[in-house]
């Protein structure tokens, strides 16, 4: 298909791939109207066993004789699936240089204790002689550990009879759930191919760094890389998955498994680091999540830069010449495990995978129908030319990192540079996302006031909300020429009446979010989009919401940056902000508002903006637009202010004279519990804001401020759980006077908390301030009292020598001071 001569590599044609057949037609072509189960897809439904017994059979054939494209024989890439591929491998990553440096090290240290606890005596006449037999001893005995954990981690590309069954297993599982198949963009599978010839002459691998939200992502990149004759990737897979049988028909169709915590083993990351060294030198096809797990929520999560480090270290070291990185984006209309998703946000804990709940599981979507896949791939990068690039703005003399990597210095750049380079990968992902129509829906039903929406203004609002993601540079999945009906019934089919209900039985069918809760998962596909909006009209809500004129309403530019700029910076570990800064991004963003007159800019004689109120086109809509752009940010501010009210709870009680620091885990559980008492009693207009992942990233963003002390281990096996206590210049004061002493609503923590709530959405109860300075308050207290009850119980682990406290002390100092320099806060 991809040869030199033709003509069709340069174009953009749409790429129709139904059962055997590949038909490439220009972009100018425009399709007859089709059924619903008629759709254009990369994976076509196949024949099943009891309907069509012979069909299966003969498809069954095809795939186990390798005929045709089945066959695997002409890929481009680096050989794969071969007899001897597994041991060749292991043999190469044994035997890596790296590895071997770092088993002679362990040898070293081990004699040395030895020596010094007189096993080995320094007097024997014959002691060099024991000593280097003592030493083969141990790094024979590490080499064979070595060997060992190779083996249990490498991708098995044995078998192209294996992988051709699989292909065809898989993909019968996932059409059937998935019943309108894997999408592509074919201008982007065109530009892919042409990168990967490339590639495979230069003996280069491709990166792939996809969006993470469902177990579903591998399947589908590997399906897609086998059907189009590309060289799969290897995956790398959390060892959670590695049980039996599953574990190993998966390390088979290209997973490398990994620990899900490294600790302080030496041997293991050195492993790693040669595995991977090893398949980027051989220019194998490379795969890995940049959000490490899968997002329960919706939207991508913070770069995780494990596996990232490992890249980097490769390239940068010099051992790796060069590799190519593609950011990939997978869409869903219906996400398989988003009920699971709810459960474990809200506190349940994450059940082990195991063999049963995987048939019982896989079994229970075969007849679901969840819609389509679609996945978008970034344009390819060279990760060498980057990294030069980004070094030459940060110390003008690139060349200088290979000789020592790992110095202090050079471990400080290789940090900004890692963070960089995380955050460029997960903007090139909502570069090329595609907003689906459940998404659309979601969105729609969730950020309007009201129980429900009839037809009509659903229909109407989603009009609005597709041209407001194309203005904004985004995508929505394309359905040929179906026209918006048929789309918003297909979207309200798949997300079904558990999520999305309607009342037929009046003046006109009107739709309403039946579990808003799961449904704010597809809501949060789109809110990267407007997250600028959002935080500006989340700002101006300060002035919105106490009510009167439109002079009343107004805010001056110097008080809207300093929300937004406050705002901005406490969501730093939740959105992608556009990187052109805040003074940029600001005006850019109110000029937007005002060209779609939702926004009214009153400016001087020089053109600079001195205040902002609601256009009056806007206050005629109602509010519609703006209130929108609220609704999506409310939420998550709602969580954020939450999870900031708990930290008055975390206030020593009078009396106590011992420092007690408490659990992590407990005090975020007790976190929940609070929200989901205030949301009961009123005081929370939003359930979703009392999920675990926003509690625990507001948790983190509150450490990194240093408004609270967290101690850490390495090893989590041996040591206790991590723990916290607020720092001393962010805890409240108590009142003496009454029996209990009584958290007082003042101080620098209260006028945090007073911040965030300045942009909450206006609710029962939140008019009276006296709301949350005594009741709320009080709840917390009474709360938090139990933590150092049970803290004060429990002992050893929650309290801290005072040296290991000022140490904690010093190592936040220093990392505010960095995190001040680096100038964190864009909007």
């Amino acid at each position: 298909m991809a040869q030199d001569d033709d003509p069709t590599r340069d174009s953009a044609p749409d790429l129709q791939i139904l059962g055997d057949q590949i038909t490439l037609q220009p972009r100018s072509y425009v399709e007859a109207r089709r059924d619903v189960d008629h759709e254009q897809a990369l994976m076509h439904n196949m024949a099943r066993f009891r309907s069509e017994p012979l069909q299966f059979l003969r498809e069954v054939s095809l795939y186990v004789s390798g005929t045709g494209w089945r066959a695997y024989d002409k890929v481009i890439g680096q050989p794969i699936f071969f007899s001897g591929f597994s041991e060749q491998m292991k043999n190469a990553v044994v035997s890596a240089p790296l590895l071997q440096s770092r088993i002679s090290q362990l040898a070293d240290k081990r004699l040395q204790i030895e020596e010094e606890e007189g096993w080995l005596n320094k007097d024997d006449k014959d002691f060099a002689a024991k000593k280097a037999q003592r030493r083969a001893t141990i790094e024979s005995s590490i080499q064979q550990v070595a060997e060992k954990m190779t083996n249990d981690m490498i991708c098995k590309f044995e078998s192209k009879t294996f992988i051709r069954g699989a292909y065809y297993l898989v993909t019968q599982l996932l059409t059937r759930a998935y019943h309108q198949g894997i999408h592509v963009s074919s201008e982007e599978v065109l530009r892919l191919r042409k990168v990967a010839e490339e590639a495979q002459r230069k003996k280069q691998s491709i990166i792939f760094l996809p969006s993470h939200r469902s177990h579903v992502d591998y399947v589908s990149m590997q399906l897609i890389c086998y059907r189009l004759g590309l060289a799969l990737p290897v995956v790398v897979a959390g060892d959670n998955l590695n049980f039996p049988v599953v574990g190993s028909f998966l390390q088979h169709a290209g997973a490398m498994w990994i620990r899900r915590s490294f600790g302080n083993d030496t041997l293991y990351t050195t492993l790693v680091q040669a595995y991977i060294d090893t398949l980027l030198q051989g220019g194998y096809n490379f795969e890995c999540f940049i959000e490490g797990g899968r997002s329960r929520t919706g939207k991508l999560l913070s770069p995780k830069f494990g596996i990232l480090s490992f890249i980097l270290d490769s390239i940068m070291s010099g051992r790796v010449n060069d590799a190519i990185i593609c950011p990939v984006s997978t869409q869903y209309d219906k996400v398989i495990e988003t009920e699971g998703y709810v459960t474990e946000l809200l506190g349940v804990p994450k059940k082990k995978e195991n063999l049963a709940d995987f048939l019982s599981d896989g079994s229970s979507v075969l007849s679901l129908r969840l819609g389509r896949v679609d996945v978008r791939f970034h344009e390819p990068w060279s990760l060498r030319g980057y990294i030069d690039e980004q070094l030459t703005k940060l110390t003008k003399t690139p060349e200088t990192l290979k000789s020592d990597v790992n110095s202090p210095e050079n471990a400080a750049i290789k940090q900004k540079l890692l963070r960089a380079m995380g955050y460029k990968v997960l903007s090139d992902i909502n570069d090329v996302s595609v907003v689906m129509p459940t998404a659309l829906i979601g969105t729609v039903l969730l950020t309007l006031r009201g129980r429900g929406v009839g037809k009509s203004e659903l229909m109407r609002r989603i009009e609005w909300l597709t041209a407001r993601v194309g203005a904004k540079g985004g995508r929505v999945a394309h359905f040929g020429n179906a026209p918006l009906s048929d789309v918003i019934e297909r979207g309200l089919d798949v997300l079904g009446k558990d999520l999305v209900g309607v009342v037929r039985d009046i003046a006109e069918p009107t739709y309403y979010a039946v579990d808003r809760f799961q449904l704010s998962f597809y809501r949060n596909m789109t809110i990267h989009l407007f997250i600028s909006e959002a935080l500006v009209s989340a700002s101006m809500y300060t002035r919105v919401k106490l009510g009167g004129g439109p002079a009343h309403q107004e805010i001056s530019y110097e008080t809207l940056r300093d929300q937004v700029l406050f705002l901005s910076s406490l969501f730093r570990g939740e959105f992608i902000f556009p990187g052109e800064g805040l003074a940029v991004n600001l005006e850019k963003t109110l000029v937007g508002l005002e060209n779609d007159r939702v926004l009214n800019l009153k400016r001087d004689d020089q053109g600079k903006i001195l205040s902002i109120g609601l256009a009056d086109e806007e206050r005629a809509v109602g509010r519609e637009n703006y209130d929108f752009y609220c609704f999506l940010i409310w939420p998550f501010i709602e969580s954020t202010w939450l999870a900031a009210v708990s930290l008055m709870g975390l206030t020593p009680p009078l009396g106590q004279k011992d420092d007690i620091w408490i659990e992590v885990a407990k005090a975020q559980n007790t976190a929940q519990l609070l929200g989901k008492t205030l949301y009961h009693q009123g005081d929370l207009s939003y359930f979703e804001a009392v999920n675990k992942e926003t509690l625990k990233n507001s948790y983190q963003r509150f450490e990194e401020e240093g408004i609270i002390y967290t101690v850490k281990t390495r090893d989590a096996k041996s040591a206790p759980p991590p723990r916290l206590r607020l720092a001393a210049e962010w805890t409240p004061s108590r009142d003496p006077a009454t029996a209990t002493g009584a958290l007082r609503p003042e101080g620098r923590l209260w006028n945090f908390i007073e911040r965030i709530a300045a942009s909450r959405r206006e609710g029962k109860n939140r008019r009276d301030g006296a709301t949350v300075s005594t009741r709320v308050l009080r709840l917390a207290d009474t709360l938090g009292a139990r933590l150092f009850a049970e803290g004060a119980e429990g002992a050893e682990g929650a309290k801290l020598s005072p040296e290991a406290q000022e140490r904690l002390r010093s190592g936040f100092r220093a990392e505010r001071r960095r995190r001040k320099l680096e100038g964190r806060a864009q909007l």
